[in-house]
């Protein structure tokens, strides 16, 4: 959701600017500071920019660099003119000799310009190609960092598959280590004492499946795919979806580590967890 765009052009001897900033939000956000002649275009630059940028916190801000050869005036010349013959025509009729009719017309709200009047047509059309020049810049930003984002999202969950494929030599030494561990301890607080050769099989199997964690391998390594399918998808906007399925793999991974009861196998659990933060965090940036 990361970018900046900017968008420049001419206009009547102004420079026109639109600077286009966005970045990482739940939610949607548009911030816009615009010219007062703008003021009632603010909700249509609003919903266009949003509808192309989707999601992130916005801030849209359009500038008229006015130079010294500007085209527009600061007086309205035709306005001026009518209040002067007006009150000429006023003043020689009542006979009033003082008074400066020049200060006086230049205090009359609309005959000085303020750039408070509503924007016209052609000035319209010029903000708005300024406007999509400036969105077209922020969109190639985001496409040049999701491009060095989706590497890294990638790198991050082979790692992964990776890690998990290196459970699997441990997993069947643990099992080995568990039978032993319990044998041991069964011979010695139970040595001496009649015991049920079967039925204490058949508990040592129930609590060796109860610290399986085939399922969970199994569950990971198809999350992890999962989300690679995703990843590869040319669908814009994918953030929510591939956030959902980091869950769910950190959900496997945090179930393999309470199961595992093995210090190899925590080590592999712990390297996981933190690719799995790395992606998150990376996660946070994407549509």
């Amino acid at each position: 959701m990361t970018g900046y765009g900017l968008g420049v052009s001419d206009w009547k001897g102004m420079k026109v600017r639109v600077e286009i900033k966005s970045l990482n939000a739940r939610t949607s956000e548009v911030r816009c500071k615009l010219p007062l002649s703008l003021r009632d275009k603010e909700l249509e630059v609003r919903q266009w920019v949003l509808n192309e940028l989707h999601r992130g916190k916005i801030d849209i801000n359009i500038i008229y660099d006015e130079s010294e050869n500007a085209s527009t005036s600061l007086i309205n010349k035709s306005l001026f003119k009518r209040y002067y013959k007006e009150l000429s025509g006023l003043k020689d009729e009542l006979g009033i000799r003082e008074g400066d009719l020049i200060q006086s017309i230049m205090r009359i709200p609309a005959v000085l310009s303020t750039g408070e009047n509503l924007s016209d047509e052609e000035e319209w059309v010029c903000v708005k190609s300024v406007l999509h020049d400036a969105v077209l810049a922020i969109q190639k930003y985001r496409i040049d960092e999701g491009r060095v984002l989706s590497g890294e999202l990638q790198s991050g969950v082979r790692k992964i598959s990776d890690l998990l494929i290196s459970v699997t030599p441990l997993e069947s030494e643990r099992i080995v280590r568990m039978k032993d561990r319990l044998r041991k301890l069964f011979d010695e607080y139970l040595s001496g004492q009649l015991t049920d050769q079967n039925r204490f099989e058949q508990e040592l199997i129930y609590y060796i499946e109860k610290l399986d964690i085939s399922e969970e391998k199994v569950r990971l390594a198809q999350h992890c795919q999962y989300f690679l399918d995703e990843l590869g998808l040319p669908e814009p906007e994918k953030g929510r979806k591939l956030g959902f399925i980091a869950q769910e793999m950190g959900r496997e991974i945090n179930t393999m580590g309470a199961k595992a009861q093995d210090s190899d196998i925590q080590f592999l659990v712990v390297a996981m967890k933190d690719e799995l933060e790395k992606i998150k965090e990376q996660l946070a940036n994407i549509l």
